[in-house]
């Protein structure tokens, strides 16, 4: 079955959202939303979302979050709750867009935790929550690796890569996640009040080597998540599962959402 593609802008009160979809036609399913990682856009996921359409026979739809890749620039700073407020911003005004009712939400590292809190501002309509190489809480080996990142973006070559996807937005994109997170407001940081209102069906990816999180951070999601959630390690895997297997990870999610409206 063909995979058309199209894309728009949504208006926000703080500037234009890019979004795209890669539809599936003749399909009554809930359609899979996708958010994504710190430092990531539509452009970063590759191919992903077009194998993840054909593969589970479901319309996806991503969206540049506001002051990444082609999306308006962000007025400010990140507020220390920003993982939580983007399910009451920016996703609500994606579903608004889209007429959304019914839906799946995926999200790849701090994309996961948005995941979460949307699967819990939505209840009702959130019918399946999946997370891959997602955060619960932050602790010092996550500090600890994005410092080091933070080291390695000083290099302009490294800086000029990341303008590649956000042109003059890529300076505050590294900002918003190195002073986030190593910032004292964020360093108790968890998700575990949303974890626990999700009422979706749960997958939780993460591979065995993640640098940006320890098997910890899946544990405290299956702890905390008020379902049965299913937990995947991925054995070898690193940060970036969907790029690194991705034939592993799609035959996983498809699996999963065989038996999910």
């Amino acid at each position: 079955m063909s995979i058309t593609s199209t894309q728009k802008y949504i208006a926000t009160p703080l500037g234009q959202l890019f979004s795209q979809t890669w539809q599936v036609k003749s399909c009554d399913k809930a359609p899979i939303i996708l958010l994504h990682d710190s430092l990531g856009c539509i452009e970063l996921w590759r191919d992903f979302p077009s194998q993840l359409a054909h593969i589970t026979q479901r319309t996806v739809i991503a969206y540049d979050r506001l002051g990444f890749g082609k999306s308006s620039l962000h007025p400010a700073q990140l507020d220390a709750d920003f993982v939580v407020s983007e399910a009451i911003e920016d996703f609500k005004a994606l579903l608004a867009a889209y007429e959304v009712t019914d839906f799946v939400v995926m999200g790849h590292s701090v994309g996961g935790g948005m995941a979460v809190a949307c699967a819990a501002a939505y209840p009702q309509q959130c019918v399946a929550l999946i997370t891959e190489a997602a955060q619960a809480f932050n602790d010092n080996k996550i500090r600890q690796e994005i410092q080091a990142a933070a080291n390695i973006f000083q290099d302009p070559q490294q800086l000029a890569r990341l303008a590649k996807y956000h042109a003059e937005k890529a300076q505050w994109v590294l900002d918003a996640w190195v002073s986030t997170w190593l910032s004292p407001a964020f360093e108790h940081w968890h998700i575990d009040q949303q974890a626990a209102l999700v009422q979706a069906p749960s997958l939780i990816l993460h591979g065995e080597l993640d640098e940006y999180g320890s098997l910890a951070q899946p544990e405290r999601f299956k702890a905390n998540l008020a379902n049965l959630a299913q937990v995947h390690i991925v054995q070898g895997g690193h940060h970036i599962l969907h790029k690194e297997q991705p034939d592993l990870v799609l035959n996983i999610i498809q699996d999963f959402l065989a038996h999910v409206a």
